[in-house]
């Protein structure tokens, strides 16, 4: 698990110098990072007040999406900034040394804290899916506060121990980089990404293995065809007949309508988590290839992976907090409608 800074320090080492933009590319780029930055929090802050204060959002299940929210949330305050201003600067970092492991620790606890609510979720998704009767009682609010402080705990497992004399953080006075121990970079990368990358695809695919027996199973069982019941019936027994045939009626319209509940449910959550899964593969995995393979093609220096090619990666995997609201408002129903009325709200306020 990568800094920003890393991508500046190869170019740096190999040929001591830093990168210079221009005015012209120095507006443009801090625009768009900018506009970037700002829409993360605003995206992540609606999904937190829309979830705190409707109280038809304020249920155990949408705790974990307040939970992604929040460390999304932070990605935007506490990361995307100085990332901004540094890589505006050509990479050199002039926040000091103990503000670059602080920056560090909430660069890597909040991406990783992101990443792994999203695996929670897949798993909570699939567990909502396949055991629909006994789901309901395990889902309260102490059992999903038991999981969102198991996601951040596991990710201050992360941050901690650079801290504490287990593979120190680089800072020299111009660059600021997390450790680039072998044992911890493989740690950090395994448990920030590819475990629970590996995790939200096969929840995935089970989702839609469920979906797709479910649809396969999904008939419409009608009512007994005349002929079938009734023929040769005494008149005194038709009465009896004619309501044993409404009560069977009634009993295969109420299976018909559950059925058709559960399929429409199991179709919706393998939809959300397949684009939830693509979205964040598209966004982390380009970043998380490039940092695992540079230090064996590349070698110390690692000058062989272009600074542009570095930076856009990496802003690529922070792009993922800003539309993670967004896929779970487009999905719910109830929190697309808040965030429209609370937007209203706020431009009546403006004007």
């Amino acid at each position: 698990f990568f800094t920003p800074t890393e991508a500046h320090l190869c170019v740096n080492v190999s040929t001591g110098r830093v990168s210079n933009y221009g005015r012209v590319e120095k507006v443009l780029i801090g625009g768009v990072l900018t506009m970037l930055t700002l829409s993360t929090i605003c995206g992540n802050l609606l999904v937190v007040i829309s979830v705190c204060f409707v109280k038809k959002l304020r249920q155990p299940s949408n705790y974990l999406i307040v939970s992604l929210a929040v460390a999304d949330l932070s990605v935007a305050l506490a990361v995307m900034p100085f990332v901004s201003i540094t890589d505006l600067i050509g990479g050199q970092w002039i926040f000091g040394q103990f503000f670059c492991n602080v920056f560090i620790a909430m660069d890597v606890m909040c991406c990783t804290a992101s990443i792994m609510t999203l695996c929670v979720i897949s798993i909570d998704r699939y567990l909502g899916i396949t055991n629909p009767l006994t789901y309901p009682v395990r889902q309260n609010g102490c059992c999903m506060a038991k999981m969102i402080l198991s996601v951040w705990l596991l990710s201050a497992s992360i941050t901690l121990p650079p801290l504490f004399g287990w593979a120190q953080n680089v800072n020299d006075g111009r660059v600021c980089l997390i450790s680039q121990d072998f044992g911890y970079t493989v740690y950090s990368t395994a448990v920030a990404f590819y475990i629970p990358m590996s995790v939200m695809l096969i929840m995935y695919y089970r989702i839609y293995r469920a979906a797709k027996l479910s649809a396969a199973k999904h008939t419409i069982t009608g009512f007994p065809r005349e002929g079938e019941e009734g023929a040769g019936a005494a008149p005194q027994e038709c009465s009896t007949r004619v309501s044993r045939l409404l009560k069977t009626g009634e009993h295969h319209q109420r299976r018909r309508r559950k059925n058709q509940s559960i399929f429409k449910r199991e179709q919706k959550a393998a939809a959300t988590l397949g684009i939830v899964v693509g979205a964040f593969s598209f966004c982390w995995l380009p970043f998380f290839l490039v940092s695992t393979a540079r230090p064996f093609v590349c070698g110390v220096e690692c000058s062989c992976v272009p600074l542009w090619l570095e930076r856009t990666l990496l802003w690529l995997g922070y792009a993922n907090s800003l539309i993670n609201p967004f896929i779970y408002a487009f999905f719910n129903r109830d929190l697309r409608t808040t965030y429209s009325n609370l937007l209203r709200e706020w431009l009546l306020v403006i004007k």
